[in-house]
């Protein structure tokens, strides 16, 4: 835990998403003195990594990775196997708002958060009263399009996985569209495989514990061609070739806002 100096601190939690990088590119010149943190499940896709060390190499900053004091094998055993989902979000308060508060202590800090001001969704606000939330692009109306020029003009581009995936977080993020997680498994199929070791059936009760609400992984994967048929159909429109954020829409799911951004 950090000692209390008497001064404000200003911090830049990055999600490895592309609002917290740009936000990092439009406060860099603004904000002496700021610090920016990655909270780190341990449980993160590899393109996340790479975009982080971008970041330190473009920007030439220095990022902090937090990581929580039990893993997320350890919590899902203390939770009785229960799956993190939208219903209980428990990862997310274990696994990087409890690293964040603790890294913070009692100083008080400024905690800057990259919500644009044409998004309809609320922002990680911290329940210690040390803890101050600012949201810079909605101060300055800013929004998506700020957003891809500020990433295209400073050399970092978008975050590599936005190929195949929407947003930022775990590899096994429960609100990943069903095609993303086949995406996965086209991607990285040894974290796909990963997310299935986790997946149980009570041999007592028979209940099933799993990423989606409605099926397991295996049988997700076992009607793949009947996934990608319907979202095909649905996303028919979409220019063939863009980011998949720009295909499924940037807010298509309302996700774990410390995690996405």
């Amino acid at each position: 835990m950090t000692k209390d100096t008497g001064r404000t601190r200003h911090i830049l939690a990055l999600s490895g998403g592309k609002d917290s990088a740009a936000l990092a590119v439009y406060l860099r010149d603004k904000i002496p003195d700021l610090e920016y943190v990655f909270l780190d499940t341990g449980h993160e896709l590899p393109e996340t990594g790479e975009f982080l060390d971008r970041m330190r190499a473009i920007l030439g900053i220095d990022v902090k990775r937090i990581e929580p004091k039990r893993s997320f094998e350890d919590w899902l055993k203390i939770k009785g196997f229960y799956l993190p989902s939208p219903q209980k979000r428990w990862c997310t308060e274990v696994l990087k708002i409890k690293p964040y508060e603790d890294y913070i202590g009692t100083d008080k800090v400024c905690s800057y958060i990259g919500l644009r001001a044409d998004e309809d969704r609320d922002g990680y606000i911290s329940s210690k009263p040390n803890i101050i939330p600012r949201y810079p692009f909605i101060e300055d109306q800013m929004v998506y399009s700020d957003i891809e020029d500020l990433l295209e003009s400073s050399g970092l581009g978008f975050p590599a996985y936005h190929r195949w995936r929407s947003r930022s977080g775990c590899y096994f993020c429960f609100f990943q569209q069903k095609v993303e997680w086949l995406n996965l498994y086209k991607e990285h199929k040894e974290l796909f495989l990963k997310a299935m070791d986790f997946e149980k059936v009570d041999s007592q009760t028979g209940k099933r514990f799993t990423w989606c609400q409605d099926e397991s992984l295996e049988e997700l994967l076992n009607r793949a061609d009947q996934i990608r048929s319907n979202h095909d159909a649905y996303f028919k429109p979409a220019i063939k070739g863009k980011k998949l954020i720009d295909r499924l829409g940037d807010n298509i799911t309302r996700t774990c806002i410390v995690c996405d951004l």
